[in-house]
Order: structure tokens, then C-alpha cells, then sequence
């Protein structure tokens, strides 16, 4: 979530054409302390105090018409004023998921930049994520803020979504769980963070008026659940609501989303905040929305001057005014904001945090193909040449309201469609030169760089060297999505003129979703790294040399063909221009996704469904070392089975547990997974938890799990499964 306004100052410019046990958060002991806090501060407010808490502005001097904040706001994402008469503090907005953003330009100070949400989701580590979230909440809290807009919990429905990297996974599962336990980290500042963009936000073509069209029953059995399960897990003091329609409703206006799943079903105590220019009428309060974020940038400040006419005059808005105050309030003392209170310029251990980084990056990264063995590279290889990707330089990151800026700023900094300042809409690179990193662990090689703008020099280097290493590269952003899944700038041409030149040719992969690989065949090696963040370069190198054994995978699959996805085109990319903001090109325009194609099969779901195959599938990822699980037993509420690394160096991998099949009924659902780092030798007995909703329909009544038997099975990843073990259930109905 960019802020609107800064959309619309570029529009113009860019208009170019568990499963795993569920660690879920421990029952808050102040949970009752903070309703009847609530409460007692609700009774005390003076009528004109209930506006304070509904709205926010946008303290950034930017856009056609930017706010003028008071002298105590933050420059960040927005700043809601407090009621110090009653204690109340003022509230310190910041993006967001993967690190503190508004720093280095606007700030002149810096953040540690986590590896992208993709990277995150690979490791496929619940505690590694929660201390990355720790990490960026630390900060957030050290910097003045005391709310950041993290969480992100949206599923990978179409891989060129242009936030593709800001997410975990395609599957409710493994997202829910990695989400929950990033806001947990968040939060355990004493500062609120959110869940988002709720819900069923998928594309960003049209964002701001595509109407997705999708059954209760699928939506709650994918997108809705794997909020569902964040929810549960991080008990997140707010959810932001997202810009899209879902079922004729905007989501910031749906009573189906907001009332009926969220609030009555779900319980949730909090708040919902609206995503920044997504209110467009003050009928948005009765259908849910609880707070105007940046108000001064929707058509009206339906939530501090519309709704104070409104609850004079209507009973409604009266007890909603109220209701909005008491869910704000509740999401304040629950998170201790009040005892709590941000101290901007406290110290802090970039060292420390940088070492984070460099760990969540290396077990993120995930080996996708090691021919004979080509990796890891020895330490005596006499010549290697490093070939594009700004190797010489950093590593990419992905755009918009997540980009984060180091202590010193980017290392590089190329403008994209005349962003002439706003440098969270240009490609940048973090300051961690992969080449730098590979020299240092080849001291005595002699390590050459070509840049791969021409392809001759390129091919001329490898075919001298014994080893040639490429770094090729794709750019994400919010607000724009891709085309397709090639490499852009020619790419895949100069991979397969290098390849053909050396046959030892490594693929370096810095990317923000998947990529089609047309030159898979001629290489000998290729990892995804993502965008590895902060100490992404090091990462790399580290994993090259197998000083790290690669332990990620796959958090979304690679498909073999654009003509797989359930949508070949996506909706709105070919009969509309390029536009940041979203915003329709016509009042009437109408945008269109049909996300019943394929309902709750997202992903490897969907490839299951109807007898694909990926390049790549969900689940996959190499090791120097190998492993077996075996000895399945469950009983349909839990798992056991033993891992053993059955190589000759010590490694992680992930264990993956599948239901394979209901009945007479083929239905692929992952059920339960556990990262297991083990010594070479080693064997362990892993348990897992199974959460009946996994194996259940959602229905008029809720959910429903037939009588029956229910196969299951370990699986290396999703195409790779072993044995299934079957096991008859009983018949059950339950609600939330």
C-alpha cells in the first residue's frame, strides 16, 4: 500500500502504455483490562473527542494536495492525533512489511532492509519470520512510530501480480501461519501492526475498481483462511482493508467482508483502517470500516466531518461512532501502546539486525538445478566471471511502500518512468555486492564482472572462464503489474549465448515472483535468491560456495506456461494503459476477475485439479545433502513421521504433508510442514497438527467434514509424494 496521493502525483509520469504445530499468540492476560480500558475511556470521551481516533493524515509533503501535520507528527505513511486529556496516544503510522520505509530520502536516516516476503515464505520458518518481524517492529518503535503496516496475508493467485514479492505464498496454509507469526513479532514492541490488504486482492492492474467475482465457500476455503489463520496466530491490533471489489462491493465497503466474516464470525476486537484513497462514501462505517486513513485523499472526510452530522441525526452512525472508538481503543491498550510509548532516536544494533537479515536471506534462497553436482563452487576455481544483474554494485529490491533504505541509501538508483524523487516507485539495488562477497570467498581466483549490456563481451569472458555466473534480474513494484513471466532487457537471450559458450554456467536469480526458463536445459546451476534484502549479496556468495547448504523452497509455483494459469491473460493488462493509482480511465469503466475458475485450487492446487505440471512446483528445492521422511501415522488431527539426512553434510529441509485425496474425491491441500535441520547421519520424529478446516467444505452451516476416508501423504513438494496413508473419519459441522 503506496499512499494514494503519491499515486496520483505519478500517475501521469507512469502512464505508459502449519499444519506445523500453530504457534499461536498466548492469550493475552490483559486482554479483559484492555475492553474495560476501552470502555472507560469511550464513556470519558466529549463528543467531539470520538473524531480524534477515525482519521488519519498523510505527514508527507508530497502530491497535488498535500496535509499540513502538526509540529509532533512523523514524516511517515500517517499520523492519527491522540486525546492526551485522557492518556489517549497519538497514533504513528509506517509502512511496512519488510522493513521501515520514508527513511534515507525523506529522512536522511536508514533501516534494515528484510529479504522480500517470497524469500520469507521460502524458508518456510515460522520463527525466523517472527524475529523478522521483531526485528522491523523494533525499529519501527526506535524511530517514533507506534503502527506499522505489515502483515501482508494475500495469496499468490497470478504470479505477475506486481506485489507478488510483498507476500508469503499461495497456500492459506504456510501464509497464515509465517503471517501470524510476523505480526507477532511486530507486536511484541507494544506497537499495533495490521493484516493485509483484506481481501482477495490479486492484481493490481485496475486496482482501485477491478470487481472480483468468487464464491463464499472458495473464498473462505483460500484467501479468507489464510487471513483467518493470521488472525488467530498474531492477533493483529488492526486489518486494512484493500482497495479492489469483491462481489460489486468495495472491500473497504463490504458488509460480507467486514461485518458478516470478520467481525461476527472471526470475533475480531480490533479495528479495520482503510487502505490510503479507498473510501469513496461515508456508508462505508455501516458496512464495517472503522477508520478514514488519509482522509484528505478520498472525496470527503466521510469519517471526521460527514460522520459527526450523521450521528446527530441517526442512531446508526451514533452507535457505530462509538463502536469505531471502542475497536481503536481496544487495539491501543491491548498492544500497551499507552505504557509503551515510542521513543524516537533510540539506538539501534544495525549490526545485529543486518546479521538477521543475512540468515532469513540464506535460508531463503532456493536451489532450483545442480547438474552434476556444479554447486556448491570450489574455493581453488581459478577463473570466474560474473555476468549482469548490477553484481558489481547490490542487489535489486522490490518498489513501492515496502522499498527501504540502508544507513547510506541505495546503491544504485535507476528512475522509472520520470520518478524524479519518489524513490519508492525506481528499481534500487541494497548496498551488498554479490561480486564483492565472491571474490572475498575466492581469494585466489581470478574473479572478472561484465555488466551484460552486450552480449558479445559477455560470451567472449565465459568461454575463457571455467566458471560463469549470471545474475539476472526482474523488477517489481505496487501499482504495476507484468506482462508475462520472461526476463526482461533481453535476458534470456544473453543467459543462452552464455550457456552455450560455457556449459558450467550458474543462473543467479534476483526476482520478485516467477519466471519462465527457456534456457533451463544448457545451465548447469540455478538459485532463486529473490530479493534478498539487506545482506542479500553475502547470502548469495555464501550459498555459491556451500559455506550455507540451500535449505529454501518454493512458496509459490513456477508454471511451465503462462497458458497454465487459470487466467492466460490477466484481466485489464491488454485494454488498459499502465496507471499507478488504479483509478478507472472513465467513470463507468468496468474491470472484471472471475476467481471462481478456480475457486480455492490456487497455485499447486490448481495444477493438481487439472492434471499439470509446473516447472517448478510448490514445495521444490535442492539440497548439497539429502534426505528421506518415512513412517507416516496419523489420525486425521495429527501427524508423525521420522527425517533423516541420508547425505554426507548437515542441512535443513522441510517436510511437507499433503491430504492427497477425500474419498472418492482427488483434493490436494497442504495439511502440515516442519523445517528440520539435522547433521549428516541424523534422523528426528517430527510431529504435526492438522487444522480440520484443511480438510473440511465451507458450507451455509459453516464447515463440514464428511464421513469418510482421507488420504495423505509426505511429499518432497507437491508433484514428488510418497506413500498415502489412509485414514477414516467421521462426520462433523462446526462453525467458527
Amino acid at each position: 500500500m503506496l499512499r494514494s496521493i503519491m499515486m496520483a502525483y505519478l500517475a501521469t509520469a507512469l502512464a505508459t502504455g502449519a499444519g506445523a504445530p500453530l504457534s499461536a499468540a498466548p492469550p493475552r492476560s490483559d486482554a479483559d483490562e484492555a475492553s474495560a480500558k476501552a470502555e472507560a475511556a469511550l464513556r470519558a470521551m466529549r463528543p467531539e473527542e470520538k473524531l480524534a481516533l477515525t482519521h488519519s493524515l498523510m505527514p508527507l509533503p508530497i502530491g497535488p494536495n498535500p496535509a499540513t501535520p502538526p509540529p509532533e507528527a512523523i514524516t511517515g505513511a500517517g499520523y492519527v492525533a491522540g486525546i492526551p486529556r485522557l492518556g489517549i496516544p497519538a497514533l504513528t503510522e509506517t509502512d511496512a512489511s519488510l522493513g521501515i520505509g520514508y527513511v534515507f530520502g525523506l529522512r536522511k536516516d536508514g533501516a534494515t532492509a528484510l529479504p522480500s516476503g517470497l524469500a520469507q515464505g521460502a524458508t518456510w520458518n515460522p520463527d525466523m519470520v517472527r524475529r523478522g518481524g521483531a526485528t522491523i517492529g523494533f525499529e519501527a518503535r526506535a524511530k517514533g512510530f507506534n503502527v506499522l503496516l505489515g502483515g501482508g496475508a494475500n495469496l499468490m493467485r497470478d504470479p505477475r501480480n506486481g506485489r507478488t514479492f510483498e507476500y508469503f505464498s499461495e497456500d492459506p496454509l504456510l501464509t497464515g501461519i509465517l503471517v501470524g507469526n510476523a505480526i507477532q513479532g511486530i507486536q511484541s514492541n507494544n506497537i499495533i501492526s495490521t493484516i493485509k490488504h483484506y481481501a482477495l486482492n490479486g492484481q493490481e492492474t485496475g486496482r482501485k475498481f477491478v470487481n472480483v467475482k468468487i464464491s463464499d465457500a472458495a473464498a473462505r476455503e483460500s484467501d479468507l483462511l489464510a487471513f483467518q489463520l493470521g488472525i488467530e496466530i498474531g492477533r493483529p491490533g488492526a486489518v486494512m482493508c484493500a482497495y479492489n471489489l469483491v462481489n460489486d462491493a468495495p472491500a473497504c465497503a463490504s458488509d460480507y467482508l467486514l461485518n458478516t466474516v470478520l467481525k461476527r464470525d472471526w470475533r475480531y476486537k480490533g479495528y479495520v483502517m482503510s487502505d490510503w484513497g479507498a473510501v469513496t462514501s461515508l456508508d462505508a462505517a455501516l458496512k464495517g470500516l472503522d477508520h478514514q486513513s488519509a482522509a484528505e485523499y478520498d472525496p470527503a472526510r466521510f469519517f471526521e466531518v460527514d460522520i459527526a452530522k450523521a450521528a446527530k441525526r441517526d442512531p446508526r452512525y451514533a452507535r457505530r461512532l462509538d463502536d469505531m472508538n471502542r475497536r481503536i481503543l481496544w487495539a491501543i491498550y491491548a498492544n500497551g501502546l499507552d505504557k509503551q510509548r515510542a521513543s524516537r532516536g533510540a539506538p539501534i544494533d544495525f549490526e545485529a539486525h543486518g546479521q538477521l537479515a543475512l540468515e532469513m536471506a540464506k535460508q531463503g534462497i532456493v536451489l532450483l538445478r545442480n547438474r552434476q553436482n556444479a554447486l556448491p563452487l570450489a574455493r581453488t576455481a581459478k577463473s570466474i566471471v560474473v555476468i549482469g544483474g548490477y553484481a558489481d554494485t547490490g542487489v535489486l529490491s522490490g518498489g513501492g511502500s515496502t522499498q527501504v533504505h540502508g544507513q547510506d541509501g541505495p546503491a544504485a538508483l535507476i528512475p522509472i518512468g520520470g520518478d524524479s524523487g519518489l524513490t519508492a516507485l525506481s528499481q534500487q539495488y541494497h548496498r551488498s555486492a554479490p561480486l564483492a562477497a565472491i571474490r572475498k570467498l575466492a581469494p585466489a581466483a581470478d574473479v572478472k564482472f561484465r555488466d551484460g549490456r552486450y552480449v558479445a563481451p559477455a560470451v567472449h569472458a565465459a568461454r575463457s572462464a571455467d566458471v560463469a555466473i549470471i545474475f539476472a534480474t526482474k523488477w517489481s513494484t505496487e501499482g504495476i503489474d507484468q506482462p508475462d513471466l520472461t526476463l526482461p532487457s533481453g535476458q534470456d537471450a544473453l543467459i543462452e549465448a552464455v550457456a552455450a559458450a560455457n556449459p558450467n554456467t550458474i543462473v543467479v536469480l534476483e526476482t520478485g515472483n516467477p519466471v519462465l526458463m527457456p534456457w533451463l536445459d544448457k545451465t548447469a546451476a540455478v538459485i532463486e535468491a529473490w530479493y534478498p534484502g539487506a545482506r542479500g549479496g553475502e547470502a548469495i556468495a555464501s550459498v555459491l560456495f556451500g559455506e550455507t547448504n540451500p535449505s529454501g523452497r518454493l512458496p509459490v509455483t513456477f508454471p511451465a506456461a503462462v497458458a497454465d494459469l487459470p487466467r492466460p491473460e490477466l484481466d485489464g493488462m491488454n485494454t488498459l494503459e499502465t496507471n499507478f493509482v488504479g483509478s478507472p480511465p472513465t467513470p463507468d469503466a468496468k474491470l472484471s476477475a472471475n476467481y471462481d475458475i478456480e475457486g480455492s485450487d490456487i497455485g499447486y492446487r490448481w495444477n493438481a485439479r487439472t492434471g499439470r505440471k509446473a516447472l517448478f512446483p510448490f514445495g521444490f528445492g535442492l539440497s548439497y545433502t539429502s534426505f528421506s521422511a518415512t513412517g507416516l501415522s496419523t489420525d486425521g488431527r495429527k501427524a508423525s513421521f521420522t527425517v533423516k539426512n541420508i547425505g554426507k553434510v548437515a542441512g535443513a529441509t522441510v517436510a511437507q504433508l499433503y491430504l492427497v485425496n477425500r474419498g472418492a474425491e482427488q483434493k490436494q491441500r497442504l495439511v502440515g510442514f516442519a523445517r528440520v535441520q539435522l547433521d549428516a547421519g541424523e534422523s528426528r520424529m517430527v510431529d504435526v497438527s492438522i487444522d480440520p478446516r484443511l480438510l473440511a467444505d465451507w458450507g451455509q452451516s459453516g464447515w463440514s467434514i464428511p464421513a469418510g476416508n482421507f488420504g495423505f501423504a509426505l511429499g518432497e513438494n507437491a508433484e514428488r509424494l510418497g506413500p498415502v496413508v489412509t485414514v477414516r473419519l467421521p462426520a462433523r459441522a462446526w462453525k467458527d
